[in-house]
């Protein structure tokens, strides 16, 4: 090969390699740090774990198959006016989707007993990265300077002292952000400047304390996650388990190859309630296509599956454990939601309700 041509091939290929990687980073965008969540949980106390902030609602649960989706589509077309659709990241910047999904599920639930008058707007992503990746750290959010840096990621427990601490601000007109909609390269932005972005000057951080979410809490097991969910209280869970991308005849996928990723649980179904397994659904922030396969029941989420139990203990336990619930604005009582008639399969199968 001419060395003109030899070079042309590497900088094709230089250029190949560069793009493929981007693309794989936006896919993802977990970074564990254990010793910055050692910090946080520290911060928070015995009420930071689930395992004490939700004793009554571990044990008050009954096992019942729970499908949390069913009032967040409910609450999302009383708000929007259309059903809920997942959507998909544009940079590594899962830990605020995962997050995002589990307080908008939480808050739907929440509207739907009566304990907030609205359906929820769903939160904006970009705000909950930037202020995980740089106010939550104790950085300068002023955005002065791109303190947060221009790499991609986050990890669970600062997006979690971000809501406790700061809170939620929503998709819509915020001071003189317009967030209708979401923007990777505003992500982008925002994970180096914090919330609000460049010149903000902290304005929006004083915007989010007005919407605190302050019951957030460290998941470490199925049956504590289980428990959750029951009463309402949808989970990011950060890990490092990566999983097939086709559903089997049941709605599972296999644990398979490692992602650096998070994602949100947000229904529960049980072996003894018909189930030929238990899991929890697993929703994705990869839009509603990049899955295919069978799913249960029939109106399962598209861009969700389901995990078994010893999958999801996997992802939850452990020394590293990055996981947390979010509660309703009453904390994390257990809440008998079973009347609303959101619970079960609308097909018809046996559920044990």
């Amino acid at each position: 090969m001419r060395p003109r041509f030899l070079v042309a091939a590497l900088l094709f290929s230089a250029a190949a390699w560069a793009t493929w990687s981007a693309l794989q980073s936006a896919r993802y965008g977990y970074a564990p740090d254990p010793e910055g969540t050692a910090r946080v949980l520290a911060e928070f106390g015995p009420q930071g774990r689930f395992a004490t902030a939700g004793d009554d609602a571990i044990r008050g649960a009954k096992g019942l198959d729970t499908f949390l989706y069913r009032v967040a589509d409910r609450a999302h077309q009383r708000r929007y006016g259309r059903a809920w659709v997942v959507e998909a990241q544009g940079i590594g910047d899962c830990v605020s989707w995962g997050f995002a999904h589990s307080v908008y599920v939480s808050q739907a639930i929440d509207w739907d007993l009566g304990r907030i008058p609205e359906a929820p707007a769903f939160p904006a992503t970009e705000s909950l990265y930037g202020g995980s990746r740089v106010e939550a750290r104790g950085r300068p959010g002023d955005g002065r300077s791109p303190v947060g840096g221009w790499s991609d990621g986050s990890y669970g427990a600062a997006a979690a002292r971000w809501l406790r601490d700061y809170g939620v601000v929503y998709r819509g007109s915020a001071l003189s952000h317009d967030l209708t909609t979401y923007s990777a390269e505003r992500a982008k932005q925002w994970g180096a400047y914090g919330n609000g972005g460049q010149g903000d000057g902290g304005k929006l951080d004083q915007f989010a304390k007005s919407h605190p979410a302050r019951h957030v809490a460290l998941v470490r097991n199925f049956d504590e996650a289980a428990a959750a969910i029951e009463s309402g209280y949808a989970i990011a869970v950060c890990s490092m388990q990566g999983f097939a991308k086709a559903r089997d005849v049941n709605g599972f996928a296999a644990a398979s190859g490692s992602w650096a990723h998070c994602m949100a649980f947000i229904g529960v179904r049980y072996q003894k309630n018909g189930s030929p397994e238990d899991g929890l659904l697993c929703l994705n922030s990869w839009g509603p296509s990049w899955i295919r396969g069978p799913r249960w029941p029939d109106d399962q989420p598209e861009g969700s599956f389901w995990v078994r139990r010893a999958t999801v203990d996997r992802m939850l336990g452990g020394d590293n454990s990055d996981s947390f619930a979010v509660g309703s604005v009453d904390g994390f009582p257990h809440r008998d939601i079973d009347h609303h008639q959101w619970l079960g399969n609308p097909a018809g199968l046996a559920i044990g309700l």
